[in-house]
């Protein structure tokens, strides 16, 4: 399982949703052998009076966090990382400006289709 909010400023997030959605995803894919059916994306494009950045950041400054389940490895992650790093600048968005940040539990602390995660047969591989 996994699930993305993006975090930035709606006039730079709104125009490249989708784009940036889909670089997002093929990341994850290639990175966490993930299915390529399953993409659960959120937006949450801020006002400037709701989002403060760091100093030597631009107004494009991105946050994108993942919740996962626990057991990718370290090199799976860090692959997603670099990933990410190469191919958002295509929107617009510098690895300066992008910040990422895996938040990862064990599988009995999610719960969806009715069932606490770890009672799941997943169609896909979590230990990458």
């Amino acid at each position: 399982m996994s699930q993305v909010k993006i975090y930035g400023l709606r006039v730079h997030l709104d125009p490249i949703k989708q784009q940036l959605s889909d670089i997002i995803h093929s990341c994850v894919v290639e990175a966490l052998q993930y299915p390529a059916d399953k993409r659960a994306h959120r937006f949450f494009p801020l006002d400037v009076t709701d989002f403060f950045y760091p100093s030597g950041r631009t107004e494009k400054y991105t946050i994108v966090e993942f919740s996962m389940f626990e057991g990718r490895s370290i090199e799976a992650k860090k692959h997603l990382i670099r990933l990410l790093f190469d191919r958002v600048p295509t929107v617009g968005i510098l690895p300066s400006d992008l910040e990422i940040t895996i938040f990862e539990t064990p599988k009995h602390n999610w719960g969806f289709r009715g069932l606490p995660g770890d009672e799941h047969q997943l169609n896909y591989k979590v230990e990458v």
